[in-house]
């Protein structure tokens, strides 16, 4: 290995420290674990898992994140943290705070639509238990939210929005404070969309010139209607300003770029996008999430910050908890936990035969215990399927 740039300094991985940006390793990718080309070492169990299958490593000096290090620092917390409460005691929990958001943010869009205020003090009790679910565990509302009933598109997305920048920004390290203006500038994004005409909204054709030009000014009517909220934190307002710009200065309505942008803009910005991508929309059919995950990979240093990416293929996985997938053997099952350290080898409940049929007793497999060591007898995903395959409920089946 020639480090594959004379930016890259040789580290032997024992001497790795947090905040390290680790660009190469001494062997190829594919015969470790990590699933993500690329990482920050985090804390000492970073560098021990590293120092187990590398003797050295390269890093990039350059990218040291002082983002990360700033939000972990004022949180006074670790970027890395641990859930409180399984997934199985924090489903039920989750479940009724996901409805009743979705009851109260119907109501809020209804308002805004109708012409009146926005009832800032409303969002931030729906937000609020939000946001102590994801701190609880980071993917119970996330599997909930990924399997969200068609409906109004708008209120549906600010509500997944506030899930998944939650789930980020927990796994960047920030604070619940900091977490709750995060989450409710996220949910509100869209308010602007509400004054256009709902014949756009719900278009199912290519927009014209014009058209886009109406529907980018949603961006200046949401901050609008914040002017004019009392009470809005200028994080908040930030949020919605700056969403729809783009690392590398392709977004608008400035056109600003790069560490300009602000942070809490940049992480809304990413999973805004990603949360548009699995969704169903009028004019254009959901993706599956990995199909998603690889779309942003794919944008990563480009329209999103290579970092963020990266942090959040982290936080929900390539295979996020309650994906419902096929395995190379034919068989369905439901992903009910992921692997820290094998992204692409979480835990499967094995539901349906390779001939689609029931299994007569479920079985729990771990991925992560197969791979070219078990050659001749390894198991992988082969493919994430649509929500509701084969008449599949996966939150049944989170153990």
């Amino acid at each position: 290995m020639d480090g594959g740039s004379s930016n890259l300094l040789e580290v032997p991985a024992g001497n790795l420290q947090p905040g390290m940006y680790v660009a190469e390793l001494d062997r190829p990718w594919l015969d470790t674990p990590f699933a993500v080309q690329g990482f920050y070492i985090r804390d000492r169990s970073d560098v021990d898992v590293v120092a187990k299958h590398c003797a050295y490593v390269f890093v990039d000096p350059r990218r040291h994140n002082r983002d990360f290090q700033k939000a972990a620092s004022d949180s006074g917390t670790k970027a890395a943290r641990k859930d409180a409460t399984s997934l199985k005691r924090e489903i039920p929990m989750a479940k009724m705070q996901l409805e009743s958001a979705s009851e109260a943010m119907r109501k809020v869009f209804e308002k805004l639509r109708s012409g009146r205020h926005l009832d800032l003090k409303v969002m931030q009790q729906v937000i609020d238990p939000l946001v102590s679910s994801v701190l609880r565990n980071s993917e119970a509302l996330a599997a909930l939210v990924r399997m969200k009933a068609k409906g109004d598109y708008l209120f549906n997305h600010s509500i997944a929005n506030a899930v998944w920048s939650s789930v980020l920004g927990r796994q960047l390290g920030l604070g619940r404070d900091q977490l709750k203006n995060l989450a409710l500038g996220a949910a509100v994004v869209d308010i602007g969309m509400t004054r256009l005409d709902d014949s756009m909204t719900s278009s199912t054709a290519e927009f014209t010139v014009a058209q886009r030009e109406l529907v980018r000014g949603h961006v200046q009517m949401g901050v609008d209607i914040l002017s004019r909220t009392e009470g809005t934190h200028s994080d908040v307002k930030a949020i919605v300003l700056a969403h729809h710009e783009r690392f590398d200065g392709s977004g608008y309505p400035a056109g600003v770029s790069g560490m300009d942008i602000p942070l809490f803009a940049r992480i809304v910005g990413l999973v805004d996008s990603y949360d548009a991508m699995i969704s169903t929309r009028p004019h254009v059919g959901a993706r599956s999430s990995f199909e998603a995950i690889q779309e942003l990979a794919d944008l990563k240093g480009g329209l999103f910050q290579a970092e963020l990416v990266e942090q959040f293929m982290q936080a929900i996985g390539l295979f996020p908890t309650g994906s419902v997938i096929e395995l190379n053997t034919g068989e369905v099952g439901v992903v009910v936990a992921q692997n820290a350290l094998r992204r692409l080898r979480p835990k499967v409940v094995v539901i349906l035969d390779q001939d689609k049929q029931r299994h007569a007793k479920l079985v729990v497999v771990d991925l992560g215990k197969y791979g070219s060591e078990n050659a001749g007898s390894d198991l992988w995903i082969n493919r994430e399927l649509e929500v509701g395959a084969y008449g599949i409920r996966p939150d049944e089946y989170f153990l």
